[in-house]
């Protein structure tokens, strides 16, 4: 089944494969944290070996059931924190080490130009949103154990030994638990079979990979139920009918291929199509892929490689082309990730074409055209990758090539406003729901950048609206609230705490925002368990440690009470008004010198500019 490569040469074009990546990457080492990456980097509450253990055992504890990848994650953190550097440069040697398990899978089935193919697969700026972005190393990973699981069952076809078959079941289970897209695997080997032999024996081709199959179904309804149930792959942006999804899935298919041929505007966010019956060029899709196969059906009597190749781009790309629901629909049908393991089979079937158009040139002629083509591919990658240096630079980036992207606008406008940019970030955020008016996000997000403003009787009617689109969002009763507070409404404010809390009990900044305003109502007894509370779910709030402190004060507690002052203190050095409560709480037990000092020190900064 494998034909022996001779290992001087595999070795030497491994190396060339691994330095044209680290080139063509460079920039990506330079790159900051964007978008969703904090969702797969190790949060702070799994850091634990306890973490390890939620992680695999604990649905929901991350963000998709993918155990492998964040254990992988997860030890990535203990041995070097949060330096990106470290995690760009890992991501973007398992894409090289992919791309040279590519090279030996092709060179031990004998298909001309596998390493042509590696290289087009490595440096190919399709490849890029993958690579760059550390989100995806579940792409990476995933595909590092797809193509390790390929070659050691193919050894087995070799030699059937039962440990081969054990080792190579490890490694698909492995990938199955890295990214759910690596269960078409099974299916994959079924056609690669074919297209070596030209038919298909049930003992020899199938029978062992039944155990395969089985847990790729499993692995796809569990993480078809967390996108639904968990993520939220569901409502009115997925109400798409059977012949809307069919006539998606040709456009998807066209869609990728293209990207492929002709990878001239990537773009982050694509712009999301609106799926129509009724619009006849929009069966063209589905009809001319159908047309595609057929025609490469009726060419398989000369030669099955095209056939073949079509079946796995196809079949890899099923679980997105639309007909089971994925979260990204809500923004775009289609993201470059999506097609990093599908595209193999197409660098496979452009290496061998390639490398057969080639035999037919100069020999410096096909040298000249292999290192063009590479050459700018590499060069593509160069330029792609700049883009993804941090978020502000990504979801501009985004907005240039596609303006009408509302989830660009919303996401540069809380980065606006993490900086303290609110004013600037308002603009984005309505432009968001201008573009996609129910969205209670950014109706919530909104409302805050005008309580942020101090203009509370604007952001009134947004918070109210984030609720009624959404009421069971947390963050919006939190946040109308804090509103209703500051107009003089703390009873209904009260319950709107009440309400996030139940909705979300590890919610720390709505557990102080309920203590505080029991506390605003003279409550002062009420609002110590949900200081408390806050301060367990955030030991290190400093609004937490302040407010506990001087509710503690309110009742005499002056011991307890400097406590917290000094751990806010701590916390935030320059904070005026804890240097005056401590001071106040230090006269009332007798420390006059140190409660001077902190007296000075408030005077100091409320007069400092």
């Amino acid at each position: 089944m494998l034909a022996p490569g001779s290992p001087g040469s595999t070795g030497w074009w491994s190396v060339l494969v691994f330095l044209a990546v680290l080139v063509a990457y460079l920039p990506a080492l330079s790159g900051g944290f964007i978008w969703d990456d904090s969702g797969h980097v190790t949060r702070a509450d799994l850091r634990s070996l306890s973490g390890l253990f939620r992680i695999w055992f604990e649905f929901g504890a991350t963000q998709q059931y993918y155990p492998v990848l964040h254990s992988a994650f997860w030890l990535e953190h203990l041995v070097w924190g949060d330096s990106t550097v470290a995690y760009h440069l890992l991501n973007v040697l398992l894409h090289a080490s992919a791309a040279g398990l590519f090279g030996r899978l092709l060179r031990g089935l004998t298909v001309p130009g596998a390493w042509l193919a590696a290289l087009l697969f490595a440096l190919h700026p399709v490849c890029v949103e993958s690579v760059a972005w550390i989100s995806e190393e579940k792409n990476t990973l995933s595909t590092v154990f797809y193509l390790a699981a390929a070659l050691a069952y193919l050894r087995f076809v070799d030699r059937p030994e039962a440990r081969a078959y054990l080792l190579a079941t490890a490694l698909f289970g492995l990938a199955l638990l890295t990214k759910t897209v690596t269960a078409t695997l099974p299916a994959a080997l079924v056609v690669v079979f074919w297209w070596q032999r030209g038919r298909l024996a049930w003992r020899r081709d199938v029978l062992p990979l039944v155990p395969w199959f089985v847990l790729a179904a499993v692995s796809g309804l569990v993480t078809a139920h967390f996108e639904r149930a968990l993520i939220g792959a569901e409502g009115a942006a997925f109400d798409l009918s059977g012949v809307q999804r069919g006539l998606l899935a040709g456009r998807v298919f066209w869609f990728y291929l293209g990207q492929l041929a002709w990878p001239a505007d990537l773009i982050f966010i694509y712009p999301r199509w609106t799926v129509d019956a009724a619009q006849a060029g929009q069966w063209l899709f589905p009809l001319g892929a159908l047309a595609l196969l057929a025609g490469l059906f009726w060419w398989q009597r000369r030669q099955r490689g095209p056939l073949a190749a079509a079946l796995l781009f196809g079949g890899a790309l099923f679980p997105v082309l639309g007909f089971v629901n994925v979260y990204p629909f809500v923004f775009s049908f289609v993201a470059d990730h999506f097609q990093y393991l599908a595209s193999l089979p197409v660098f496979a079937l452009a290496g061998a074409g390639l490398t057969r158009l080639s035999a037919r040139l100069p020999r410096w002629g096909a040298l000249a055209g292999a290192v063009g083509v590479l050459g700018g591919l590499g060069a593509l990658t160069w330029r792609q990758t700049g883009g993804y240096r941090d978020s502000t630079t990504l979801f501009e980036t985004t907005l240039a090539r596609n303006p009408d992207c509302w989830m660009a606008h919303h996401n540069l406008a809380v980065i606006l406003a993490g900086e303290g940019r609110f004013e600037a970030a308002l603009s984005h955020q309505q432009a968001a729901l201008h573009l996609n008016p129910d969205y209670a996000p950014a109706e919530n997000n909104l409302g805050d950048d005008f309580l942020q403003l101090n203009r509370v009787a604007e952001a009134l009617p947004h918070l109210e609206r984030a609720v009624k689109l959404q009421p069971n969002y947390a963050v919006a009763h939190c946040s109308l609230g804090l509103a209703l507070a500051r107009s003089d409404r703390t009873g209904e404010a009260l319950r709107h705490f009440a309400e996030a809390v139940r909705l979300n009990p590890a919610y720390a900044e709505a557990e102080l925002n309920w203590g505080l305003g029991l506390m605003l109502t003279g409550h002062f007894p009420e609002s110590v368990p949900h200081f408390e509370q806050a301060l367990r779910l955030n030991p290190d709030s400093v609004d937490a440690q302040h407010t506990y402190g001087r509710a503690l004060a309110s009742q005499g507690r002056w011991a307890a009470a400097i406590v917290h002052f000094r751990e806010a203190l701590r916390l935030a050095p320059d904070f005026g008004d804890a240097h005056l409560q401590l001071a106040l709480a230090l006269r009332q037990v007798g420390q006059e010198q140190e409660a001077r000092e902190h007296l000075l020190e408030a005077q100091r900064l409320r007069a400092a500019p």
